[in-house]
């Protein structure tokens, strides 16, 4: 898979989806998505896991979480491994899944004490990361079964998802009604394209949180994977891994990836923010800043299958996680152990904490604005 040949194509929520396109077959693109019983969950709702394959890339979806399942890809040799960690049932995603492959909502990231204010009015979040709200809450949009629906639209295919977040939960206003489009291109590409509406002003910032080993899930550490960011900048946390407001730059720093270098390669300096993270858990501030259309941001490689991945996206900020937290209680679909850094998150973003610092990018989304935001993942071998 030559990575000249993988293109940022538009989506098919870009293109604009018909009644006629959705679950059609088409004659010249990948295979029309199917949809299979997963599991259920303990109140009896069904969830169904849909296939996509398109392009050289095969990609798993369930519909509780909008979860990746699963995503193969070919090495160099044209050999296929699932590079994405998950489980391969539901309970285990329902019982103990540190968002693995899931839809991030309503907030990815973190909010200082579970707490802002909108307009003169403060809000208090569901908590669940010590004194902090992490990824939208106890129950945030991962931990929802979404409408799904299956498309083809050209040489593309993919699913559409809905969910509806009521007002009130998880403590943030407005109903929200988020649309999120999976496409697979017929070059291979996975993209996302994000849309929210809202009846009441409120915060969003949704993103996608797969774990990422481009030598194959439960092959091991992703230490030496190769990474570059085009940041010259970060967002420093405090003890909390609540940002501080600052935007700090990265040279002669351990989150200097503006050339391409390993991950371990600095991962265990004694560096404070490093202590805190318990390796890397930051945000970095990508130079590009917002865009309308998705610009490349960041490239990961493993040297020992070929694989590569390159990220595009209109987001202004890409929070690196290296998989610190993972334990060894984990087992993955392939039968592995899960252990500390078997697997990173490139979570595109906008930046942690946003309603409690005026001066990041606004998260705010109010009625009659549309929220967009598209990330492109294009791999080779």
């Amino acid at each position: 898979m030559d990575m000249s040949r993988r293109t940022v194509i538009a989506g098919a929520a870009a293109a604009g989806l018909t009644a006629a396109t959705i679950g059609t077959a088409h004659a010249s693109g990948g295979r029309k998505p199917e949809k299979e019983l997963f599991g259920k969950l303990a109140d009896g709702t069904k969830v169904h896991r849909w296939s996509l394959e398109n392009g050289g890339t095969r990609l798993k979806v369930l519909s509780y979480g909008g979860i990746v399942q699963s995503l193969e890809i070919p090495d160099r040799h044209g050999r296929y491994k699932n590079v994405a960690l998950g489980f391969d049932n539901i309970d285990d995603y329902v019982a103990s899944s540190p968002y693995f492959g899931a839809l991030i909502g309503r907030y990815g990231n973190r909010i200082g004490k579970g707490q802002f204010t909108l307009d003169g009015k403060s809000y208090q979040l569901s908590v669940n990361d010590g004194a902090n709200s992490l990824h939208g809450g106890a129950k945030g949009f991962d931990k929802h079964v979404w409408d799904v629906e299956g498309f083809t639209s050209g040489s593309d295919v993919g699913l559409v998802l809905h969910y509806t977040s009521i007002d009130g939960e998880m403590g943030y206003p407005g109903t929200l009604r988020a649309k999120v489009t999976y496409t697979l291109t017929g070059h291979g590409d996975w993209r996302i394209d994000y849309e929210a509406t809202t009846d009441k002003a409120t915060v969003v910032n949704l993103t996608s949180h797969v774990y990422w080993n481009l030598a194959g899930e439960g092959s091991g550490s992703i230490y030496d994977h190769e990474l570059e960011i085009a940041a010259a900048r970060f967002t420093p946390v405090d003890s909390g891994l609540i940002p501080t407001g600052e935007l700090a730059g990265v040279a002669g720093t351990p989150f200097d990836f503006r050339r391409t270098k390993t991950v371990g390669r600095d991962i265990r300096v004694a560096h404070q923010q490093l202590l805190y993270g318990k390796g890397i858990d930051h945000n970095w501030v990508l130079d590009k800043g917002i865009t309308a259309k998705p610009r490349h941001v960041a490239t990961l490689r493993d040297p020992s299958s070929g694989r590569t991945l390159s990220i595009a996206t209109t987001e202004p900020g890409l929070q690196f996680y290296s998989g610190n937290f993972l334990d060894g209680t984990l087992v993955g679909t392939g039968g592995h152990i899960y252990r500390q850094g078997d697997a990173l998150c490139l979570e595109t973003q906008h930046f942690p904490d946003s309603p409690n610092h005026p001066s990041f990018p606004s998260t705010v989304l109010r009625p009659g604005q549309t929220y967009r935001t598209s990330t492109v993942h294009s791999f080779g071998g």
